[in-house]
Protein backbone atom coordinates (compact mmCIF):
# COMPACT_ATOMS: atom_id res chain seq x y z
CA UNK A 1 0.00 0.00 0.00
CA UNK A 2 1.04 3.62 -0.48
CA UNK A 3 2.30 5.55 2.50
CA UNK A 4 0.18 8.32 4.01
CA UNK A 5 2.63 10.87 2.61
CA UNK A 6 2.36 9.44 -0.88
CA UNK A 7 -1.42 9.31 -0.71
CA UNK A 8 -1.53 12.95 0.35
CA UNK A 9 0.79 13.80 -2.54
CA UNK A 10 -1.38 11.98 -5.05
CA UNK A 11 -4.52 13.54 -3.62
CA UNK A 12 -3.06 17.01 -3.87
CA UNK A 13 -2.15 16.50 -7.52
CA UNK A 14 -5.48 15.08 -8.50
CA UNK A 15 -7.76 17.28 -6.41
CA UNK A 16 -9.79 14.17 -5.57
CA UNK A 17 -13.48 15.00 -5.44
CA UNK A 18 -16.83 13.41 -6.10
CA UNK A 19 -16.93 12.33 -9.74
CA UNK A 20 -19.21 14.18 -12.09
CA UNK A 21 -21.99 12.09 -13.60
CA UNK A 22 -21.30 10.46 -16.95
CA UNK A 23 -23.14 11.86 -19.99
CA UNK A 24 -26.22 10.10 -21.25
CA UNK A 25 -25.02 7.18 -23.45
CA UNK A 26 -25.16 7.88 -27.18
CA UNK A 27 -24.66 5.02 -29.60
CA UNK A 28 -23.95 2.59 -26.73
CA UNK A 29 -24.61 -0.45 -28.90
CA UNK A 30 -21.63 0.04 -31.21
CA UNK A 31 -19.32 -2.64 -29.83
CA UNK A 32 -19.34 -6.17 -31.19
CA UNK A 33 -20.13 -9.13 -28.96
CA UNK A 34 -21.00 -9.23 -25.29
CA UNK A 35 -17.45 -9.47 -23.93
CA UNK A 36 -16.79 -5.81 -23.17
CA UNK A 37 -15.31 -5.97 -19.68
CA UNK A 38 -15.54 -2.25 -19.02
CA UNK A 39 -15.74 -2.06 -15.25
CA UNK A 40 -17.08 1.42 -14.48
CA UNK A 41 -14.46 3.61 -12.88
CA UNK A 42 -16.56 6.67 -12.08
CA UNK A 43 -16.03 5.83 -8.40
CA UNK A 44 -12.39 6.86 -8.84
CA UNK A 45 -13.38 10.35 -7.71
CA UNK A 46 -10.79 11.97 -9.98
CA UNK A 47 -11.67 15.47 -11.10
CA UNK A 48 -10.89 14.89 -14.78
CA UNK A 49 -9.30 17.80 -16.62
CA UNK A 50 -8.54 17.44 -20.32
CA UNK A 51 -6.54 20.55 -21.13
CA UNK A 52 -6.52 22.34 -24.51
CA UNK A 53 -5.49 19.55 -26.90
CA UNK A 54 -8.93 17.99 -27.60
CA UNK A 55 -10.29 21.46 -28.33
CA UNK A 56 -7.40 22.23 -30.66
CA UNK A 57 -8.10 19.04 -32.62
CA UNK A 58 -11.82 19.79 -32.85
CA UNK A 59 -11.19 23.34 -34.03
CA UNK A 60 -8.85 21.96 -36.67
CA UNK A 61 -11.51 19.66 -38.15
CA UNK A 62 -13.35 20.35 -41.38
CA UNK A 63 -17.03 21.11 -40.95
CA UNK A 64 -19.05 17.92 -40.47
CA UNK A 65 -21.76 16.37 -38.27
CA UNK A 66 -18.96 14.75 -36.24
CA UNK A 67 -17.37 18.13 -35.56
CA UNK A 68 -20.78 19.51 -34.56
CA UNK A 69 -21.29 16.64 -32.14
CA UNK A 70 -17.84 17.04 -30.59
CA UNK A 71 -18.32 20.82 -30.27
CA UNK A 72 -21.57 20.19 -28.39
CA UNK A 73 -19.56 18.56 -25.59
CA UNK A 74 -17.01 21.29 -24.98
CA UNK A 75 -18.25 22.12 -21.48
CA UNK A 76 -18.43 18.52 -20.30
CA UNK A 77 -18.98 17.18 -17.73
CA UNK A 78 -15.97 14.88 -18.08
CA UNK A 79 -15.23 11.74 -16.10
CA UNK A 80 -12.96 8.73 -16.17
CA UNK A 81 -13.64 6.18 -18.91
CA UNK A 82 -12.24 2.68 -19.49
CA UNK A 83 -12.62 3.33 -23.23
CA UNK A 84 -9.48 5.45 -22.69
CA UNK A 85 -6.31 3.45 -22.01
CA UNK A 86 -3.11 5.18 -20.99
CA UNK A 87 -0.31 3.95 -23.26
CA UNK A 88 2.95 3.98 -21.27
CA UNK A 89 1.56 6.74 -19.02
CA UNK A 90 1.48 10.07 -20.86
CA UNK A 91 4.60 10.00 -23.05
CA UNK A 92 3.55 12.82 -25.34
CA UNK A 93 4.84 15.07 -22.55
CA UNK A 94 6.07 12.94 -19.61
CA UNK A 95 8.78 10.26 -19.40
CA UNK A 96 7.10 6.96 -20.14
CA UNK A 97 6.27 4.51 -17.37
CA UNK A 98 7.06 7.09 -14.70
CA UNK A 99 4.92 7.88 -11.68
CA UNK A 100 4.48 11.40 -13.03
CA UNK A 101 3.24 10.08 -16.38
CA UNK A 102 0.75 7.74 -14.73
CA UNK A 103 -0.59 10.54 -12.55
CA UNK A 104 -1.01 12.77 -15.62
CA UNK A 105 -2.86 10.02 -17.53
CA UNK A 106 -5.22 9.41 -14.64
CA UNK A 107 -5.94 13.13 -14.40
CA UNK A 108 -6.85 13.03 -18.12
CA UNK A 109 -9.48 10.38 -17.49
CA UNK A 110 -7.76 7.15 -18.53
CA UNK A 111 -9.71 4.37 -16.85
CA UNK A 112 -7.01 1.78 -17.56
CA UNK A 113 -3.31 2.44 -17.00
CA UNK A 114 -0.61 0.38 -18.73
CA UNK A 115 2.56 -1.15 -17.34
CA UNK A 116 4.79 -2.83 -19.92
CA UNK A 117 6.44 -5.50 -17.79
CA UNK A 118 10.11 -6.48 -17.89
CA UNK A 119 12.26 -8.31 -15.33
CA UNK A 120 15.45 -7.38 -13.50
CA UNK A 121 18.53 -9.47 -12.77
CA UNK A 122 17.00 -10.45 -9.42
CA UNK A 123 13.77 -11.41 -11.23
CA UNK A 124 11.64 -8.53 -10.02
CA UNK A 125 9.05 -7.02 -12.36
CA UNK A 126 9.32 -3.41 -13.51
CA UNK A 127 7.47 -1.09 -15.88
CA UNK A 128 9.54 -0.45 -19.01
CA UNK A 129 8.50 -0.50 -22.65
CA UNK A 130 11.43 -2.64 -23.71
CA UNK A 131 13.72 -5.00 -21.85
CA UNK A 132 16.69 -3.14 -23.28
CA UNK A 133 15.87 0.56 -23.58
CA UNK A 134 17.39 1.94 -20.39
CA UNK A 135 20.14 3.70 -22.34
CA UNK A 136 17.61 6.07 -23.93
CA UNK A 137 14.66 6.15 -21.50
CA UNK A 138 16.57 6.61 -18.23
CA UNK A 139 19.75 8.27 -16.96
CA UNK A 140 21.50 4.92 -16.45
CA UNK A 141 24.54 5.90 -18.51
CA UNK A 142 25.15 8.79 -16.14
CA UNK A 143 25.95 6.19 -13.45
CA UNK A 144 29.35 4.65 -14.31
CA UNK A 145 28.83 1.68 -11.97
CA UNK A 146 25.56 0.76 -13.70
CA UNK A 147 26.79 1.62 -17.19
CA UNK A 148 29.52 -0.97 -16.68
CA UNK A 149 26.82 -3.64 -16.35
CA UNK A 150 25.14 -2.91 -19.70
CA UNK A 151 24.82 -5.82 -22.13
CA UNK A 152 26.56 -3.67 -24.73
CA UNK A 153 28.67 -0.86 -23.21
CA UNK A 154 28.54 2.66 -24.55
CA UNK A 155 30.48 3.21 -27.78
CA UNK A 156 30.99 6.87 -28.76
CA UNK A 157 30.26 8.34 -32.16
CA UNK A 158 33.04 7.79 -34.66
CA UNK A 159 33.34 10.89 -36.85
CA UNK A 160 35.75 9.14 -39.20
CA UNK A 161 33.25 6.44 -40.21
CA UNK A 162 30.00 8.16 -39.26
CA UNK A 163 29.11 5.22 -37.01
CA UNK A 164 26.54 6.47 -34.48
CA UNK A 165 26.95 6.22 -30.74
CA UNK A 166 25.39 3.12 -29.24
CA UNK A 167 24.70 1.17 -26.06
CA UNK A 168 22.35 -1.58 -24.94
CA UNK A 169 21.29 -1.51 -21.32
CA UNK A 170 18.62 -3.96 -20.15
CA UNK A 171 16.46 -4.24 -17.07
CA UNK A 172 17.89 -7.74 -16.73
CA UNK A 173 21.40 -6.23 -16.39
CA UNK A 174 20.59 -4.63 -13.03
CA UNK A 175 18.71 -5.32 -9.80
CA UNK A 176 15.37 -3.84 -8.77
CA UNK A 177 17.10 -1.54 -6.28
CA UNK A 178 19.42 -0.30 -9.02
CA UNK A 179 16.49 0.20 -11.40
CA UNK A 180 14.64 2.19 -8.76
CA UNK A 181 17.67 4.47 -8.37
CA UNK A 182 17.26 5.66 -11.97
CA UNK A 183 15.34 8.64 -13.29
CA UNK A 184 12.92 8.05 -16.15
CA UNK A 185 13.57 10.42 -19.04
CA UNK A 186 11.99 11.21 -22.39
CA UNK A 187 12.66 8.60 -25.06
CA UNK A 188 15.64 10.16 -26.83
CA UNK A 189 19.26 9.67 -27.81
CA UNK A 190 22.05 11.68 -29.36
CA UNK A 191 23.64 9.56 -32.07
CA UNK A 192 26.69 11.81 -32.44
CA UNK A 193 27.47 11.70 -28.72
CA UNK A 194 31.12 11.38 -27.80
CA UNK A 195 30.43 10.61 -24.13
CA UNK A 196 27.64 9.13 -22.01
CA UNK A 197 26.53 12.52 -20.73
CA UNK A 198 25.67 13.58 -24.27
CA UNK A 199 24.09 10.24 -25.16
CA UNK A 200 21.81 9.70 -22.22
CA UNK A 201 18.29 10.97 -21.88
CA UNK A 202 16.95 14.45 -21.62
CA UNK A 203 19.31 16.33 -23.89
CA UNK A 204 18.82 13.79 -26.65
CA UNK A 205 16.84 13.92 -29.84
CA UNK A 206 13.35 14.18 -28.37
CA UNK A 207 10.94 14.79 -31.30
CA UNK A 208 10.07 18.46 -31.43
CA UNK A 209 6.34 17.71 -31.09
CA UNK A 210 6.99 16.20 -27.67
CA UNK A 211 8.61 18.12 -24.86
CA UNK A 212 11.42 17.83 -22.32
CA UNK A 213 9.64 20.27 -20.02
CA UNK A 214 8.77 17.62 -17.44
CA UNK A 215 11.99 15.60 -17.81
CA UNK A 216 14.46 17.91 -16.13
CA UNK A 217 13.48 16.77 -12.65
CA UNK A 218 13.89 13.10 -11.76
CA UNK A 219 10.77 11.25 -12.92
CA UNK A 220 10.29 8.16 -10.76
CA UNK A 221 10.74 4.72 -12.25
CA UNK A 222 8.17 2.12 -11.19
CA UNK A 223 8.07 -1.57 -10.37
CA UNK A 224 4.90 -3.46 -11.26
CA UNK A 225 4.06 -3.58 -7.55
CA UNK A 226 4.51 0.21 -7.33
CA UNK A 227 2.27 0.69 -10.35
CA UNK A 228 -0.46 -1.58 -8.98
CA UNK A 229 -0.38 0.28 -5.67
CA UNK A 230 -0.60 3.70 -7.33
CA UNK A 231 -3.27 2.82 -9.88
CA UNK A 232 -5.28 0.90 -7.28
CA UNK A 233 -5.19 3.86 -4.88
CA UNK A 234 -6.85 5.96 -7.59
CA UNK A 235 -9.64 3.43 -8.18
CA UNK A 236 -8.53 2.73 -11.75
CA UNK A 237 -7.98 -0.47 -13.74
CA UNK A 238 -4.87 -2.17 -15.08
CA UNK A 239 -3.30 -3.48 -18.24
CA UNK A 240 0.06 -5.24 -18.11
CA UNK A 241 2.03 -6.35 -21.15
CA UNK A 242 4.52 -9.21 -20.92
CA UNK A 243 7.30 -7.66 -22.99
CA UNK A 244 9.01 -10.08 -25.33
CA UNK A 245 12.41 -10.81 -23.72
CA UNK A 246 15.51 -9.62 -25.55
CA UNK A 247 17.72 -11.96 -23.53
CA UNK A 248 17.96 -15.73 -23.97
CA UNK A 249 15.27 -17.67 -22.18
CA UNK A 250 15.29 -19.48 -19.80
CA UNK A 251 16.95 -16.48 -18.12
CA UNK A 252 19.81 -17.46 -15.80
CA UNK A 253 19.20 -21.03 -16.88
CA UNK A 254 15.88 -21.70 -15.17
CA UNK A 255 13.56 -18.66 -15.42
CA UNK A 256 11.26 -19.58 -18.29
CA UNK A 257 8.84 -17.54 -20.37
CA UNK A 258 6.03 -19.37 -18.54
CA UNK A 259 7.54 -18.36 -15.19
CA UNK A 260 7.58 -14.75 -16.36
CA UNK A 261 3.95 -14.88 -17.55
CA UNK A 262 2.85 -16.54 -14.31
CA UNK A 263 4.75 -14.05 -12.14
CA UNK A 264 2.76 -11.20 -13.67
CA UNK A 265 -0.50 -12.92 -12.70
CA UNK A 266 0.81 -13.77 -9.24
CA UNK A 267 1.71 -10.12 -8.61
CA UNK A 268 -1.90 -9.05 -9.22
CA UNK A 269 -3.22 -11.94 -7.12
CA UNK A 270 -0.90 -11.03 -4.22
CA UNK A 271 -2.20 -7.44 -4.42
CA UNK A 272 -5.80 -8.74 -4.19
CA UNK A 273 -6.74 -7.26 -7.55
CA UNK A 274 -9.90 -8.76 -9.06
CA UNK A 275 -9.13 -10.31 -12.48
CA UNK A 276 -12.01 -8.36 -14.03
CA UNK A 277 -9.93 -5.20 -13.46
CA UNK A 278 -6.91 -6.53 -15.33
CA UNK A 279 -6.20 -6.79 -19.07
CA UNK A 280 -3.01 -8.80 -19.62
CA UNK A 281 -1.33 -8.34 -23.01
CA UNK A 282 1.34 -9.95 -25.15
CA UNK A 283 2.59 -10.05 -28.73
CA UNK A 284 3.53 -13.68 -28.12
CA UNK A 285 0.50 -15.92 -28.70
CA UNK A 286 1.95 -18.57 -26.38
CA UNK A 287 1.64 -16.09 -23.49
CA UNK A 288 -2.04 -15.60 -24.27
CA UNK A 289 -2.70 -19.34 -24.54
CA UNK A 290 -0.76 -19.92 -21.31
CA UNK A 291 -2.97 -17.50 -19.40
CA UNK A 292 -6.13 -18.97 -20.90
CA UNK A 293 -5.08 -22.48 -19.88
CA UNK A 294 -3.52 -21.78 -16.49
CA UNK A 295 -5.23 -18.64 -15.19
CA UNK A 296 -8.60 -18.54 -16.99
CA UNK A 297 -9.96 -15.69 -14.86
CA UNK A 298 -7.12 -13.53 -16.21
CA UNK A 299 -7.07 -15.25 -19.60
CA UNK A 300 -10.68 -14.18 -20.18
CA UNK A 301 -9.46 -10.60 -20.71
CA UNK A 302 -6.03 -11.33 -22.17
CA UNK A 303 -5.25 -9.11 -25.16
CA UNK A 304 -3.55 -10.72 -28.16
CA UNK A 305 -1.43 -7.91 -29.59
CA UNK A 306 -1.29 -8.61 -33.30
CA UNK A 307 1.68 -7.21 -35.23
CA UNK A 308 1.88 -9.96 -37.86
CA UNK A 309 0.97 -7.59 -40.68
CA UNK A 310 4.19 -5.68 -39.95
CA UNK A 311 6.45 -8.72 -40.03
CA UNK A 312 6.06 -10.28 -43.48
CA UNK A 313 4.78 -9.31 -46.91
CA UNK A 314 1.74 -11.56 -46.56
CA UNK A 315 1.35 -10.99 -42.82
CA UNK A 316 -1.87 -9.01 -43.16
CA UNK A 317 -3.60 -11.66 -45.26
CA UNK A 318 -2.40 -14.42 -42.94
CA UNK A 319 -3.64 -12.52 -39.90
CA UNK A 320 -7.11 -11.97 -41.37
CA UNK A 321 -7.46 -15.64 -42.31
CA UNK A 322 -6.38 -16.81 -38.85
CA UNK A 323 -8.88 -14.83 -36.76
CA UNK A 324 -11.58 -17.56 -36.55
CA UNK A 325 -8.99 -20.09 -35.37
CA UNK A 326 -7.65 -17.65 -32.78
CA UNK A 327 -11.15 -17.16 -31.41
CA UNK A 328 -11.71 -20.93 -31.40
CA UNK A 329 -8.67 -21.31 -29.13
CA UNK A 330 -10.30 -19.15 -26.49
CA UNK A 331 -8.94 -15.71 -27.30
CA UNK A 332 -11.58 -13.06 -26.66
CA UNK A 333 -9.70 -9.84 -27.44
CA UNK A 334 -7.56 -9.01 -30.47
CA UNK A 335 -5.50 -5.82 -30.63
CA UNK A 336 -3.87 -4.73 -33.89
CA UNK A 337 -2.35 -1.37 -34.72
CA UNK A 338 -4.72 1.38 -35.88
CA UNK A 339 -3.77 1.06 -39.55
CA UNK A 340 -4.86 -2.59 -39.65
CA UNK A 341 -8.43 -1.67 -38.71
CA UNK A 342 -9.16 1.02 -41.29
CA UNK A 343 -8.79 1.50 -45.00
CA UNK A 344 -9.45 4.19 -47.59
CA UNK A 345 -12.56 3.94 -49.76
CA UNK A 346 -11.20 6.07 -52.56
CA UNK A 347 -14.49 6.04 -54.46
CA UNK A 348 -16.22 7.91 -51.65
CA UNK A 349 -13.21 9.55 -50.01
CA UNK A 350 -14.19 7.95 -46.71
CA UNK A 351 -12.25 6.04 -44.07
CA UNK A 352 -13.95 2.68 -43.52
CA UNK A 353 -13.38 -0.58 -41.61
CA UNK A 354 -10.73 -2.87 -43.09
CA UNK A 355 -11.14 -6.52 -44.02
CA UNK A 356 -9.28 -7.32 -40.78
CA UNK A 357 -11.84 -5.40 -38.72
CA UNK A 358 -14.73 -7.08 -40.52
CA UNK A 359 -13.21 -10.54 -40.03
CA UNK A 360 -12.48 -9.90 -36.34
CA UNK A 361 -16.07 -8.84 -35.73
CA UNK A 362 -17.37 -11.88 -37.63
CA UNK A 363 -15.20 -14.12 -35.44
CA UNK A 364 -16.77 -12.60 -32.30
CA UNK A 365 -13.54 -10.98 -31.15
CA UNK A 366 -13.51 -7.83 -29.08
CA UNK A 367 -11.22 -5.22 -30.65
CA UNK A 368 -8.82 -2.88 -28.88
CA UNK A 369 -6.28 -0.77 -30.79
CA UNK A 370 -3.03 1.18 -30.35
CA UNK A 371 -1.82 3.93 -30.27
CA UNK A 372 -3.30 7.35 -30.91
CA UNK A 373 -1.30 10.52 -30.22
CA UNK A 374 1.98 8.76 -31.04
CA UNK A 375 2.46 10.00 -34.61
CA UNK A 376 3.11 13.68 -34.17
CA UNK A 377 1.54 16.20 -36.58
CA UNK A 378 -0.72 14.42 -39.06
CA UNK A 379 0.00 16.92 -41.83
CA UNK A 380 3.45 15.35 -42.08
CA UNK A 381 3.30 12.27 -44.30
CA UNK A 382 -0.31 11.60 -43.40
CA UNK A 383 0.48 10.62 -39.84
CA UNK A 384 3.12 7.97 -40.52
CA UNK A 385 2.92 4.34 -39.46
CA UNK A 386 -0.32 4.35 -37.50
CA UNK A 387 -2.26 5.92 -40.39
CA UNK A 388 -0.48 4.28 -43.31
CA UNK A 389 -3.59 2.55 -44.65
CA UNK A 390 -5.48 5.86 -44.91
CA UNK A 391 -2.61 8.33 -45.39
CA UNK A 392 -4.08 9.72 -48.63
CA UNK A 393 -7.17 10.85 -46.68
CA UNK A 394 -5.29 12.43 -43.77
CA UNK A 395 -4.69 16.15 -44.25
CA UNK A 396 -4.67 17.79 -40.82
CA UNK A 397 -4.41 17.13 -37.09
CA UNK A 398 -8.18 17.28 -36.66
CA UNK A 399 -8.54 14.20 -38.88
CA UNK A 400 -7.45 12.18 -35.86
CA UNK A 401 -11.00 12.45 -34.52
CA UNK A 402 -12.37 11.10 -37.81
CA UNK A 403 -10.21 7.97 -37.44
CA UNK A 404 -11.16 7.64 -33.77
CA UNK A 405 -14.83 7.85 -34.73
CA UNK A 406 -14.53 5.16 -37.42
CA UNK A 407 -12.59 2.91 -35.04
CA UNK A 408 -15.20 3.38 -32.33
CA UNK A 409 -18.48 3.41 -34.23
CA UNK A 410 -17.87 1.39 -37.37
CA UNK A 411 -15.05 -0.96 -36.38
CA UNK A 412 -16.59 -1.34 -32.92
CA UNK A 413 -13.41 -1.10 -30.82
CA UNK A 414 -14.22 -1.15 -27.13
CA UNK A 415 -11.04 0.57 -25.93
CA UNK A 416 -8.24 2.68 -27.38
CA UNK A 417 -4.64 3.16 -26.24
CA UNK A 418 -3.26 6.70 -26.49
CA UNK A 419 -0.07 8.53 -25.56
CA UNK A 420 -2.27 11.47 -24.48
CA UNK A 421 -5.38 10.08 -22.83
CA UNK A 422 -7.32 13.35 -22.84
CA UNK A 423 -8.15 13.06 -26.55
CA UNK A 424 -9.75 9.63 -26.19
CA UNK A 425 -11.42 10.57 -22.90
CA UNK A 426 -13.05 13.57 -24.58
CA UNK A 427 -14.48 11.39 -27.34
CA UNK A 428 -15.64 8.73 -24.86
CA UNK A 429 -17.44 11.25 -22.69
CA UNK A 430 -19.03 13.00 -25.64
CA UNK A 431 -20.47 9.68 -26.90
CA UNK A 432 -21.31 8.20 -23.51
CA UNK A 433 -18.70 5.42 -23.52
CA UNK A 434 -17.84 4.33 -19.98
Amino acid sequence: MLSTTTLLFVSSIFGLATALPAPTPWGSGWSNGSHQGNKPVSESGINVQLGPRPYYLINDMSESPLKDKLESCTEGPFSTSSFSISHRGAPLMFPEHSRQGYVAAARMGAGIIECDVSFTSDRELVCRHSNCDLQYTTNLLAHPDLAAKCSEPFVPYDPATGTPASAKCCTSDITLAEFKSLCAEMEATTFDAINTTEYSGRIGSTPDWRTNMYAYSCAETMSLKDQISLVGSMGLNFTAEAKTPEVPMPFQGNYTQEDFAQQIVDTFVEANIDPTRVWLQSFLPDDIYYWIANDPAFGEQAIYLDERADLTADGYTTAVASLPDIAARGVNIISPSIWMLVTADNATGKIVPSSYAIAAKAAGLEIITWSFERSGPLEIEGGGYYYESVANLIERDGDEFIVIDVVAREVGATKIFADWAATITYYANCFGLE
